[in-house]
């Protein structure tokens, strides 16, 4: 139920968002060099890595790490990163990754490669037996101001009570934190 879920609303939202995701990557394209999208090797279902797209926001040389660790995470931002990372529009192209099955609508935020600290955690609670989502539970409650810890423990009661109407729930409240832009530290 949950992939088929998935499938349908991801085709109905890229045929509904099909122009401004034309329109932000046109905008990528004029405002910074390098490639429109940014390939991002993130740790999905069963710690196995995959490719997720995502509107490049930061120039072509940032250090592939977390952008909580960089040192000055702003000197990097693209003209239209900020923008992007505070409306959430640079994750659209994780629609393909919905459609593709290595992504669902809602689950826990796909990792990147080197998290380790994260993997680690969430390997130890089961989390990574769950399909990474677009948006999950820990992304309501706090976002990129979660520390690992509280992240992973969300993750996991996310695990204990996921259900359609928890995940209609998720996404309601997804909406309204972007529209906020709510939990966005870059």
């Amino acid at each position: 139920m949950k992939r088929f879920f998935d499938l349908c609303l991801s085709l109905f939202a890229l045929l509904v968002l099909l122009l401004p995701i034309l329109l932000v990557a046109l905008l990528v394209r004029i405002t910074s060099v390098g490639p429109v999208i940014y390939w991002s090797d993130r740790v999905g279902r069963n710690n196995k890595i995959f490719k997720m797209p995502k509107f490049r926001t930061m120039r072509v040389d940032t250090p592939a790490i977390a952008t909580h660790l960089l040192d000055n995470p702003d000197q990097f931002l693209t003209p239209m990163g900020s923008f992007l990372r505070k409306s959430s529009l640079d994750e659209l192209p994780q629609l393909w990754s919905i459609v593709h099955g290595d992504m669902s609508f809602v689950g826990p935020r796909p990792a990147l490669f080197n998290q380790d600290d994260l993997i680690t955690l969430r390997t130890q609670y089961g989390v990574h037996k769950l399909v990474p989502g677009l948006t999950g539970w820990a992304q309501v409650n706090g976002r990129d101001e979660l520390p690992i810890p509280e992240k992973v423990k969300l993750d996991a009661e996310y695990m204990q009570q996921q259900s359609f109407l928890t995940d209609i729930k998720i996404i309601f409240l997804t909406f309204v934190k972007v529209l906020r832009s709510e939990g966005v530290q870059h």
